[in-house]
This record gives structure tokens, C-alpha cells and sequence, in this order.
């Protein structure tokens, strides 16, 4: 089963969403990470073998985060409009679109309607 962290700059419904649709996921809120750095979020979900979904395109940064250092990073960019409800029905598209498939060393874009994958 796949394991999610979900950072603070993501719907806190976002996490529910995804336990709701049979995966493992925590929010950083729930963990004690809420406002720490994003450094201190990777290192948490490379202990806990979890993909990271993320708003932040920090994230995105091969410098900062190599693709071979991680388990897989999502980025989310959906327009500030939209609701938690359709934030997170994008996420769970791209997760099904994604079945079976290796999210190692892999940063996965999330666009309405259209997913990107950059893998390392």
C-alpha cells in the first residue's frame, strides 16, 4: 500500500481523501511538522517510506531534493479556485492514472486534466 506525507499548504481534508480511498497518509499538522522546514518534511517522509503531495514547488527542486533521494514527490498545481473537493478528486485521478507504478526518484506534477512525471 502506498503511503502518503501531505504538507501544510494542502486542504486538511487531503489526507482523509486519501485514507478514504485506501492508502496510508498523514499530515505533517498531525506530526508536530506545521511550520517547519521542508527539509525537515522530507526527512520525515523518507523515514516513513511515503510519497510527499505538496503545493510547493520547492519540492520540485532537483538540487535541493535529488530524484535518487527520494520516494516519489507530487506536486499539486491546481488554481487557487478550486475547492478542497476538487483538489483532492485531481490527486486521486493521477493516483489511479499512476497504479502499479514506481513513484521512487519520481516528481509527479498534478495539473487539472493533465499529469507530468520527472523521473530521475
Amino acid at each position: 500500500m502506498r503511503s502518503f506525507v501531505v504538507d501544510e499548504d494542502m486542504p486538511r481534508s487531503t489526507a482523509v481523501a486519501l485514507k478514504q480511498a485506501g492508502f496510508s497518509a498523514v499530515d505533517v499538522r498531525d506530526v508536530g511538522l506545521q511550520g517547519r522546514p521542508d527539509a525537515a518534511v522530507f526527512a520525515y517522509a523518507q523515514t516513513a517510506n511515503s510519497v510527499i503531495i505538496t503545493a510547493d514547488l520547492g519540492f520540485a527542486s532537483i538540487v535541493n531534493f535529488p530524484p535518487t533521494s527520494h520516494n516519489g514527490i507530487i506536486v499539486v498545481r491546481v488554481p487557487n479556485s478550486y475547492s478542497s473537493e476538487s483538489t483532492n478528486a485531481e490527486i486521486l485521478r493521477v493516483l489511479k492514472e499512476l497504479d502499479g507504478e514506481e513513484l521512487g526518484a519520481t516528481v509527479v506534477v498534478v495539473e487539472p486534466g493533465r499529469t507530468r512525471l520527472h523521473r530521475g
